[in-house]
């Protein structure tokens, strides 16, 4: 899949994120979703933050899919997923 870079506003807290493409005449529904995972939320909270990140992805929905991660502040790490019923491959074309 190419990639695009679109500005999205900050937003204090999750935010819900659908797009509408049109690629070639086809148009394609993105929907993303950005969360923000505390730091203070780990199951050892002053443990290495690739740990707390990898045990607080452990838990998370199943039909979400990790798409990026952002720069971490000290007291959060935002996180970004892409709805996996629209992963690479099984996009849902509409026309």
């Amino acid at each position: 899949m190419t990639h695009i870079a679109i500005p999205i506003p900050t937003g204090t807290g999750k935010q819900d994120i659908n797009i509408e493409v049109t690629i070639n005449n086809q148009k394609q529904s993105l929907h993303y979703k950005v969360e923000l995972f505390f730091w203070d939320e780990c199951q050892n909270p002053n443990g290495h933050r690739a740990d707390c990140i990898s045990e607080m992805l452990a838990k998370h929905d199943p039909n979400w899919t990790l798409y990026y991660i952002g720069a971490p502040t000290d007291k959060f790490v935002p996180i970004t997923f892409i709805e996996r019923r629209r992963e690479i491959g099984e996009i849902r074309r509409e026309i």
